[in-house]
């Protein structure tokens, strides 16, 4: 019984090490990364990537800097459509499918939940970007 305590207690007070990406340089937001900017290296933190194949092909969503680990949500898929882009609008539904034009007003990468307005409205209205780039509105 005193044995199995006393391996409890050793695992409560240690700290597990696991690795961790850190930049290699500093990198701007909106950047993508590459392998070469990145480098693995031991520490103590679970919140951060601890490969560096997961974070390659990635776009910086903050300044990201040398030595510091980077978090999960440093990084993201990278934007496919930027601000004030012109982008084509989609939207599906009771039996009717309508196609225009709209301005994108914030950037975003496939998936991402971004604001477009209507050019033929001016309606403001939130679409998922898709990998073609034109936007899916729900």
């Amino acid at each position: 019984m005193k044995l199995g305590l006393a391996i409890i207690s050793f695992l409560w007070a240690g700290q597990a090490l696991a690795d961790m990406v850190v930049p290699t340089r500093t990198i701007r937001p909106a950047t993508v990364i590459t392998i070469e900017d990145l480098q693995v290296i031991a520490g103590e933190r679970l919140d951060v990537f601890d490969r560096a194949e997961d974070v390659a092909g990635q776009e910086a969503r903050v300044a990201l800097y040398p030595g510091r680990p980077i978090p999960f949500d440093a990084v993201g898929p990278p934007a496919l459509v930027d601000r004030n882009q012109i982008v084509q609008l989609r939207f599906s539904g009771r039996g009717i499918s309508i196609l225009t034009e709209g301005r994108a007003l914030e950037r975003g990468g496939v998936g991402d939940r971004v604001r477009i307005m209507n050019l033929n409205s001016k309606s403001v209205l939130y679409g998922f970007v898709q990998p073609d780039a034109s936007i899916v509105v729900k």
